[in-house]
């Protein structure tokens, strides 16, 4: 029985172009035009190419095509390179999909940043701040203290991947180092590839994590079957000879245990020195990856509310309490700060870390902010200050509650300028001016923005 072949899909086409400026995630922009003898019929159609700078005049290997717009990757710089380009740091660039700015210089990248953000704002909002912060910088380049890091096991090659995946793809690119990842956890990445290797269970492995607090790490191995004995004494002995924290996941995040030491706390620590604060986390617990931008963060977030001794404060999607205690810490003794999370976990770890550093002036409580909380007690009251700090989708549902806070001072800790836009418009429909907003590099080399802004209420004139 015959088998009619498949028809291959006709191999896209190769063009010449010339860049004209950057796309908000980094990828230069360009149009089919008459000057590089392009088809007819596509004249004035934009493009988007990956790794490709304004200015420069590259050769293209077009890789998708829809009505408006097409898609390229550069294959071949014609012309000389931009100013702003650079050598990136990593050998798996273009290949893994974590890092996708890597070849564009920081300062650019940051340029790149505060027009994103500048373009938001406009666009969502129509607004504009008052001032524009200076940015907050990453202190270092090995920058990031977690990680979640694929395997997979390939029986018929007798291999195993260990990485990231592609952009815009499942597929698992198999690294040997992450440049950004802090410089203790990178130099380690070759010698667990080796202890996974070794171990019978490996096929079961689904992936890592790493994480990094001031003075310990720990390594987590998801597992989708129960490991031999032999398998977790291999596991354990690596962990104890590194004095790591060993810890399994055989299950959802419920059935994370500790290894290496049973009996030990399931905590890692870091420190906020400039407010005399020493944090302990879970490793699986969410945190800020750039521990240099999460100071600067913090004390920005203080300078900005401008607290006095004695003020209330109210800290929504506090977390373990990241913002919550520095608050408390600045507003002093006789201030108060309350802290809201829908995070029960994180309530109870919020509330450890203040018992722990000493702080009676928080209060955490639990509570699924995207609900109706106007009768709790605590949504009762008034507040001098407001801190949100909530995930990429924002923070719409609450909104309608902040003219019943009070509060005169805001401040906004975004990770989503499309969001934060579009609750600024919200916020000054109450009554709210936007004074000063920023962004922080807490991603460096991807397109993530992260950025801060201040909200104050407009002092209404009594006749």
């Amino acid at each position: 029985m015959k088998h009619n072949a498949r028809t291959r899909p006709a191999q896209l086409p190769q063009y010449t172009f010339k860049v004209e400026k950057l796309s908000h995630e980094g990828r230069g922009i360009a149009h089919y035009c008459a000057e590089q003898d392009h088809p007819q019929e596509k004249q004035g159609k934009k493009v988007f190419i990956r790794y490709a700078l304004p200015g420069e005049t590259v050769k293209v290997q077009i890789t998708r095509q829809v009505s408006k717009l097409e898609e390229a990757d550069k294959i071949k710089l014609i012309s000389e390179p931009s100013q702003d380009r650079i050598e990136p740091i990593c050998p798996h660039f273009t290949q893994c999909g974590g890092c996708n700015m890597q070849h564009i210089h920081e300062d650019m990248q940051i340029r790149l940043k505060q027009d994103v953000l500048k373009s938001h704002f406009s666009h969502f909002a129509g607004l504009e701040p008052q001032e524009w912060l200076a940015p907050i910088r990453s202190m270092r380049t090995d920058y990031r203290h977690k990680a979640r890091i694929g395997v997979r096991y390939l029986p018929k090659n007798n291999k195993l991947l260990m990485g990231f995946r592609a952009a815009n793809s499942n597929q698992l690119i198999d690294i040997n180092t992450c440049k950004i990842l802090d410089q203790q956890l990178d130099e380690a990445l070759p010698e667990i590839r080796v202890l996974l290797e070794s171990l019978t269970g490996k096929a079961t492995i689904g992936h890592i994590e790493l994480a990094k607090g001031d003075d310990e790490i720990s390594l987590l191995i998801r597992h989708t079957e129960k490991l031999k004995e032999h398998d977790v004494n291999l596991l354990r002995q690596y962990a104890l000879q590194k004095k790591w924290q060993l810890y399994l996941q055989p299950a959802g995040v419920d059935s994370v245990h500790r290894v290496d030491d049973a009996e030990a706390p399931k905590q890692l620590h870091y420190k906020l020195n400039e407010f005399d604060i020493e944090f302990a986390f879970h490793p699986t617990d969410f945190t800020q990856v750039n521990p240099t931008v999460n100071v600067q963060m913090m004390k920005m977030a203080c300078e900005l509310l401008d607290l006095k001794q004695g003020e209330s404060v109210l800290d929504l999607f506090c977390g373990l309490g990241n913002f919550s205690l520095p608050l408390a810490r600045t507003v002093g003794v006789q201030g108060q700060v309350v802290a809201v999370e829908g995070s029960t976990e994180m309530v109870k770890r919020g509330t450890e870390n203040a018992l722990k550093n000493g702080i009676a002036n928080v209060k955490f409580y639990s509570q699924d902010l995207t609900q109706d909380f106007s009768q709790h007690s605590w949504a009762k009251q008034g507040f001098d200050a407001l801190l949100i700090d909530p995930p990429r989708s924002g923070a719409e549902e609450v909104m309608q509650y902040i003219p019943k806070f009070g509060a005169q001072r805001i401040v906004y800790v975004s990770c989503n300028p499309a969001t934060l836009a579009r609750d600024a418009g919200i916020l000054t429909q109450y009554g709210y001016q936007l004074k000063k907003a920023g962004v922080m590099d807490m991603f460096t080399h991807t397109g993530h923005v992260e950025s801060i802004a201040l909200f104050e209420k407009k002092q209404e004139i009594n006749d």
